[in-house]
């Protein structure tokens, strides 16, 4: 096997051994992919300043997010069904979060329940919270949550409706896959993968079936969450969680200074500029570009975080120049656990971190929090 050395060796490893259907939902956008593409795009146009014959050593990149010790300031981002990249998947890249120093989010709509990583990790890990209309089923989500030790809680703002994904709908996706020819012809050719899932009793949305009332079997995703998730959601809803929660908030979904303002009087920890990378409204602004307005409209109030497009660690420097305090990561460690499970998520930890590192280095700086937009070269951010 040829030596993996980026995230897009890992993609590409992914893609070979992965099911279509569940690294084409990892891997795309919203309808023509505008926004997906642009929040790649809009990295790469940003240039940093090389600078010379300054003392780079004692290094660190050590930070807080939201008061939590990071070994750099990067998260893993909730991703639903991680656990169809790879068997356990979820719980598999917990660890590797876990051993790398950096936190590990779940999602609502994770293959592993919220006590299946709980009793298979040793470090508190947050959950991330979508708003059904089921609002019962939401104060147990919460409270599960809180009895299995979830240091934050992680509420996304942009998914009350589903933004349509036509390659989800051309592949039929669901969890497990539904035995159509095309399918099981796929399936053959992943037999890595298929290995991994007959060891596993984990195949569909564990923090759902059983728990929503009358949901016993659930494979349809799209079907679900058309019917469940809910397009009245509110700031009073927001105040409602955060209440019923009582600790350390993030709110997911923010790309605009107005939504910004709000998010800061709403008494939230953090808020995360984010786009659902490219998933949800295309044609929206990507992330990047979006990150320095808000940074300046919330002033401080809270911590501002960002996600989409991150595929380095120079991108998690440019964020941090730009004013993240932390930056979340979703489909690079996708693409490492679905390249070679929880060893493929430390691997893309470990790129990103020598490239951050490196990097940070190159613009003359030792201590990632004095990065700040004097890296960057003036007219490029």
């Amino acid at each position: 096997m040829a030596q993996l050395l980026t995230i897009e060796d890992l993609r590409l490893q992914a893609k070979r051994r992965v099911p279509r259907m569940f690294y084409d939902y990892a891997d795309s956008g919203a309808w023509t992919e505008s926004t997906y593409r642009a929040n790649e795009a809009d990295f790469a146009n940003i240039k940093l300043r090389q600078r010379v014959a300054v003392d780079m050593t004692n290094r660190t990149l050590a930070s807080t997010m939201i008061g939590e010790q990071v070994s750099m300031p990067v998260a893993l981002a909730p991703t639903g069904i991680a656990g169809m990249q790879h068997a356990d998947g979820e719980i598999l890249a917990a660890k590797a979060a876990a051993r790398a120093g950096v936190p590990f989010t779940l999602s609502t709509m994770s293959v592993c329940s919220i006590e299946d990583v709980a009793q298979n990790t040793d470090k508190p890990f947050w959950f991330q919270l979508y708003v059904m209309r089921d609002r019962a089923f939401i104060e147990r989500l919460i409270d599960r949550a809180k009895a299995a030790g979830c240091s934050a809680l992680m509420l996304t703002l942009d998914l009350q409706i589903l933004g349509q994904r036509h390659k989800d709908i051309r592949n039929g996706l669901s969890a497990p896959p539904k035995p159509t020819i095309a399918n099981l012809i796929n399936l053959a050719l992943k037999p890595r993968w298929c290995m991994g899932m007959l060891g596993t009793k984990r195949r569909s949305f564990g923090n759902i079936v059983g728990h929503a009332t009358g949901v016993g079997d659930m494979t349809s995703l799209s079907a679900w969450t058309a019917e469940q998730f809910d397009p009245t959601l509110s700031w009073d809803d927001v105040k409602w969680i955060k209440d019923r929660w009582g600790g350390k908030l993030i709110l997911k979904g923010i790309l605009d200074a107005e939504d910004a303002e709000l998010a800061a009087q709403s008494g939230a920890d953090a808020l995360i500029v984010s786009n659902h990378g490219g998933r949800q409204l295309d044609g929206a602004v990507s992330s990047i570009a979006a990150l320095p307005g808000i940074v300046e409209q919330v002033g401080g109030r809270m911590e501002v975080w960002m996600d989409g497009g991150v595929r380095s660690g120079q991108d998690v420097l440019k964020a941090v120049a730009l004013g993240a305090r932390g930056v979340l990561i979703g489909r690079p460690f996708l693409y490492g656990l679905g390249a070679m499970g929880e060893d493929g998520v430390r691997l893309a930890l470990e790129i990103i971190r020598k490239e951050l590192d490196i990097t940070m280095a190159l613009c003359g700086k030792r201590d990632i929090q004095d990065v700040d937009a004097s890296i960057l070269v003036k007219g490029k951010a």
